[in-house]
């Protein structure tokens, strides 16, 4: 089963929804399978006393609040709509994270095959609730979270409706310093819950996703950008369009030469097994009759002859014609 890799627009579109069409399109372009974006009516998601998060302090205006930042950030149920009815248009799949129950509901009129519940909404129980009623299969992901809270949720989303579960390994900093990246954590989460485990990946390369890939994800969230010197609270921790090409080929070369898991020879290298191998030849002249031994016979390429494996067996046979030196023996 291929990976599904998916890429996290989120807000880095700035509120211009031409800029998301765009990215949509560039996304798609760069082999991505899903793009995501984010829902939510502010108001209902942020206080107007929520400070920003430290890393976006750092990377938009310090004296805007959390709730203006989500403002100028998000768009209207319609212009998601009208988001979701683009990217149907050009080939590629729309997903957003509802960050309210308004969101939620929108979002199931939108007869989604997918909805993803980001990390902050782990907890948030009357969210979860209305997110199983939808049943729709979800991408749950687990930034800042434990195993109890992950068992918690799941058990909610169940008892609610939820027809499927995929469990996104995450760690909620921007950008994931490799340390904490902790990706081995996704085999817990599958030995634990038996359910398809996946990344969503905060850190600044790629080199995570591969390893993901390697580590069994079945699916793959990275955050993209059009230009990581736009404004905003996530574009540096986003791949620009060369980056995020590069990481789908990656994870794409890697997928293939994982296989299928049994050793055996390959269409591509059976050819050169003669080249390669060795057979038993003749180590200098060897007149007819001349007993075989270990000083007259040597194993040189190419390997069509008589393997070396039989060394044992030709030892103390009788040349039955002359050979010459490095000709292979026949008995």
């Amino acid at each position: 089963m291929a990976v599904t890799i998916i890429a996290e627009a989120g807000v880095n579109h700035n509120g211009d929804l031409a800029m998301a069409k765009e990215m949509a399109r560039v996304a798609k372009e760069c082999g991505a399978d899903i793009v995501k974006f984010q829902t939510a009516v502010p108001e209902l998601v942020v206080s107007r006393f929520a400070r920003k998060a430290e890393y976006q302090m750092q990377t938009t205006d310090a004296g805007e609040s959390q709730l203006d930042m989500i403002r100028r950030l998000h768009f209207s149920f319609e212009g998601h709509k009208e988001l979701k009815e683009y990217c149907d248009s050009i080939g590629i799949q729309y997903l957003s994270a509802p960050f309210d129950i308004p969101s939620v509901r929108f979002l199931g009129s939108l007869n989604l095959p997918l909805i993803k519940i980001p990390s902050g909404e782990i907890t948030n129980l009357p969210y979860l609730e209305e997110v199983g009623r939808l049943h729709t299969p979800v991408l749950l992901s687990t930034g800042m979270s434990t195993l109890g809270e992950i068992t918690d949720a799941l058990g909610v989303l169940d008892d609610n409706g939820c027809p499927e579960a995929t469990i996104l390994h995450c760690n909620t900093q921007y950008p994931t310093p490799y340390e904490d990246a902790n990706l081995t954590a996704m085999m817990e989460l599958f030995e634990q819950f038996g359910l398809p485990v996946g990344l969503s990946d905060h850190t600044p390369g790629w080199e995570c996703d591969v390893a993901a890939a390697v580590l069994g994800a079945q699916v793959i969230e990275k955050h993209f950008t059009l230009d990581k010197s736009l404004p905003g609270p996530d574009q540096k921790a986003s791949l620009d369009p060369a980056e995020f090409r590069a990481m789908v080929e990656a994870v794409r070369h890697t997928e293939a030469a994982l296989g299928d898991g049994r050793k055996h020879v390959t269409a591509s290298e059976a050819s050169n097994k003669a080249v390669a191998r060795k057979s038993i030849v003749a180590a200098k002249p060897i007149p007819a009759g001349e007993v075989f031994t270990a000083d007259n016979l040597t194993t040189k390429r190419p390997g069509d002859g008589i393997s070396p494996m039989r060394w044992y067996e030709v030892l103390g046979r009788t040349a039955k014609r002359d050979f010459a030196e490095d000709e292979q023996i026949e008995l």
